[in-house]
């Protein structure tokens, strides 16, 4: 019974040695590769992110607007009279030149018209040389007579018997009828060159209206469209009928205007005479343009301004309708601290925040006030230092004070 006892005893023992060898191989174990495996796993939660450093550069920021190029001027071409085409020496995509003959129209009527006056002038003409011949001879006959009359008046006061007071009062009435005729004269002569001044400017509005059958080019441009040809009636463009026939449309595409609407923030930096660049994709090319005019008024439906650009086209390689781009220089600055545009949050006018990684490599949300901006980066007026690191990327992912890994990257290579 004691031999069983103490067999009992020392098989406990050994069961119990057991389990402390066991408890303590376990504790080793876990000393040896609980903990790196706990540390592995919260290295792998950190999330990685991109980051740029505050660089000091130059910035400039430039306006971009897409238009449409235009004639510098477009005209429908009328004739100033009726009648019909009878030569015709333009067709579509004429180039022409200022004064060149377009078309001749034939005017009989006007022809006619034009005989007439020129036979009521020369008849005005004969009027007026007669009545220059009749003033003559009522001048001669004042002179005689009142020649007369004074001779007369002198005797008599010298030797009053001499002659009778009968001859004196019939000198005197012939000296006052004659210069009577001289006045009557005048105002016949006058009436004579009245009519043939009548007469010559109906002659000179006539002739002056048959050289509008001459159809003449108002500017060097390019017949853009043909409304009329050979035999068709012309009316005369001189009412305000919106259905009179033109002859055709002329455009002026040796200069073209590209018509840009200003945003109201960049009008102060538009002045009139800058050059700027004009890209035509159609062409693949790049052309030079100066701001000719704005309208000094912003339009309270878009708050722009309306400019326009004069583009110089002596060879004919832009048409009218092509879209382009015109690049407006705004403003530059030299050496300041910029970022690029993905890493600022904008929220007010000026304002904007930024995710930066501190020393700890931890997120800080920072207000920043910026400055100029363009397609790539924008300027940093306070708020940031010079090679802080701040987060590209999407704000909202991340928290003030999150443990991040940060990867310094190029903005540029990153979409």
């Amino acid at each position: 019974m004691v031999a069983q006892t103490n067999q009992r005893d020392r098989g406990t023992r050994w069961v119990c040695a057991g389990l402390a060898s066991a408890i303590l191989v376990t504790g080793w174990c876990s000393g040896c590769g609980g903990v790196p495996k706990a540390n592995a796993s919260s290295t792998a939660d950190v999330p990685h992110v991109a980051v740029v450093p505050v660089k000091r550069q130059n910035i400039s920021s430039t306006l971009e607007i897409d238009s449409e190029l235009e004639p510098f001027q477009e005209i429908p071409v009328y004739a100033k009279v009726s009648g019909y085409i009878e030569k015709l020496n333009i067709d579509w995509g004429t180039h022409v030149r200022r004064g060149q003959l377009l078309a001749v129209l034939d005017v009989p009527e006007l022809q006619q018209q034009i005989e007439e006056d020129k036979a009521s002038m020369n008849r005005s003409d004969q009027d007026v040389a007669r009545a220059q011949e009749e003033l003559k001879g009522a001048e001669s006959a004042y002179k005689v007579a009142h020649l007369t009359y004074t001779r007369l008046a002198g005797v008599q006061k010298t030797q009053p018997d001499l002659i009778s007071q009968e001859d004196i009062d019939e000198a005197q009435g012939k000296d006052l009828q004659t210069d009577a005729g001289v006045s009557a004269a005048k105002d016949s002569l006058a009436a004579s060159q009245q009519e043939l001044a009548a007469a010559k400017a109906a002659l000179d509005k006539d002739t002056a209206l048959f050289d509008y059958s001459n159809i003449t080019a108002p500017f060097d441009g390019v017949v853009t469209e043909m409304d009329a040809y050979t035999g068709a009636l012309l009316p005369a463009g001189t009412s305000s009928n919106k259905g009179d026939l033109p002859l055709c449309h002329l455009s002026q595409n040796d200069l073209l205007r590209l018509v840009i609407p200003v945003p109201e923030r960049a009008v102060p930096d538009v002045p009139v005479g800058r050059m700027v660049s004009v890209q035509v994709s159609t062409t693949e090319k790049s052309f030079q343009g100066k701001i000719a005019r704005v309208s000094d008024q912003i339009d309270l439906d878009t708050r722009t301004m309306h400019t326009e650009v004069d583009v110089p086209n002596p060879n004919y390689t832009l048409v009218p309708g092509m879209y382009a781009t015109v690049e407006i220089p705004l403003q530059t600055q030299d050496n300041v601290l910029v970022v690029p545009t993905q890493t600022v949050q904008s929220s007010a006018e000026g304002q904007g925040t930024v995710l930066v990684v501190d020393s700890d490599n931890k997120i800080e949300k920072r207000d920043v006030t910026t400055g100029i901006q363009n397609a790539a980066n924008v300027q940093i007026l306070s708020g940031l230092k010079e090679n802080e690191r701040v987060l590209l990327g999407e704000q909202s992912q991340y928290k003030s004070g999150e443990l991040v890994n940060p990867e310094v990257v190029n903005a540029s290579e990153v979409e």
